[in-house]
């Protein structure tokens, strides 16, 4: 087990006092027999009316509302968790979908539709000639062992850039730049494997880099395919690898723009723009 501690703050100041319309806060880890919450802190400024509920998928939402005038919005979420995730590679799938292709049973298969369904429908032409040209299907693989090769591909084939705007680029785009961000891998990965016909989902959340030194974090992004057997498998295709313990799931979506950590908007004069401030720790304790 692991106990980490996550810091995110987010910070955005206006030129002059600015109506705040209602935000969507998308923080708090998902808990489960994987990860467990010991301790959690939202601080907010100005002073909001803070609702939760949980959505469709079971993420856990904050809807905050300020009745203020304001020239800056501060979110400041402090967590600490427990992480049982420690042996990503211990699992068996059932025996009918060992090998590529197979077909989910019948019960499972209309719950799984929406997340076979492409996000980019038009881009299907382009993901055939791509995964045609990968060679990643032969006359029989192991499923997990196709899934495996293109996560690597993509780790290594793509060059990694930070990309400060909102938004993902389309599977058709990051082949195109051969380049994006953690969130461009991830929907490039998913939007792969729903053209193959496999269940897969965005997640959002935080990965923990030791090696960045003390406090070493990022919010990331990557996906999840669902296997029979052990069910919903993360795959980090920034890093080539299966998630673990360092990978810090707080929302899932069936589309890849839907669950970023902080989303409202505002009222003020024309053209004025905020600036940012985001700050992200992950600490071991």
């Amino acid at each position: 087990m692991r106990r980490l501690k996550i810091k995110h703050l987010t910070e955005y100041q206006f030129p002059s006092a600015v109506t705040l319309l209602p935000h969507r806060l998308m923080l708090r880890p998902r808990e489960g027999h994987d990860v467990r919450i010991e301790f959690s802190k939202l601080d907010i400024a100005p002073n909001p009316c803070i609702k939760w509920h949980r959505d469709v998928f079971d993420n856990s939402v904050a809807v905050v509302s300020f009745r203020e005038v304001a020239e800056q919005l501060t979110v400041s979420s402090e967590i600490m968790i427990q992480h049982y995730e420690m042996a990503p590679l211990d699992f068996i799938v059932e025996d009918y979908a060992v090998h590529y292709p197979f077909e989910y049973h019948e019960e499972e298969r209309v719950d799984l539709a929406p997340f076979q369904q492409s996000v980019y429908p038009d881009q299907q032409p382009t993901l055939r000639a791509w995964v045609k040209n990968l060679e990643l299907l032969g006359n029989k693989v192991e499923t997990y062992v196709l899934l495996d090769r293109l996560n690597r591909f993509i780790a290594k084939e793509f060059k990694y850039i930070v990309r400060e705007e909102p938004g993902v680029q389309s599977p058709e785009q990051t082949l195109a730049k051969r380049s994006g961000s953690c969130r461009d891998y991830a929907t490039l990965f998913i939007e792969t494997c729903r053209f193959l016909g496999l269940a897969s989902r965005f997640v959002s959340g935080y990965s923990y880099v030791p090696e960045l030194g003390a406090g070493g974090a990022a919010t990331h992004a990557w996906a999840e395919v669902y296997l029979p057997g052990p069910g919903w498998k993360g795959f980090d295709p920034t890093a080539g690898e299966l998630t673990g313990n360092r990978h810090i799931p707080v929302a899932v979506a069936r589309h890849p723009e839907t669950v970023p950590p902080v989303a409202g908007s505002f009222l003020g004069p024309e053209g004025l723009t905020p600036t940012l401030r985001v700050e992200v720790q992950v600490t071991a304790l």
